[in-house]
């Protein structure tokens, strides 16, 4: 049985902050949704938070993603990534990205 490529992207903007609840999968095949999402929605924001509570699994073109904001955020402000799943945050672990990111379990 193949695992469904989804991703849901819920934007939340209020004034300047702006935060990004992802539900399902952030990989190869739903990476440039959240990339042209982040495209569009960053003028003016000085604080991005992704909510990935529900994130059930990230791959490489999605800690890609996640870089590319955080260099984008260092410019324009603060980023911060919330609630990791156990397998999100052994990801972000693994990789090294627990030192580059501020995330808050």
């Amino acid at each position: 049985m193949a695992i469904a490529n989804e991703l849901t992207i819920e934007k939340q903007q209020n004034g300047a902050e702006l935060t990004l609840a992802l539900i399902g999968r952030l990989d190869t095949l739903t990476a440039p949704e959240l990339e042209a999402t982040l495209k569009e929605s960053l003028e003016g924001v000085t604080s991005l938070t992704f909510d990935v509570s529900r994130l059930d699994y990230v791959s490489s073109a999605g800690l890609r993603v996640f870089l590319m904001a955080q260099k984008t955020m260092n410019r324009l402000g603060t980023m911060k990534i919330l609630h990791p799943t156990e397998d999100v945050y052994e990801i972000f672990d693994v990789t090294g990205f627990t030192d580059i990111f501020t995330i808050e379990q």
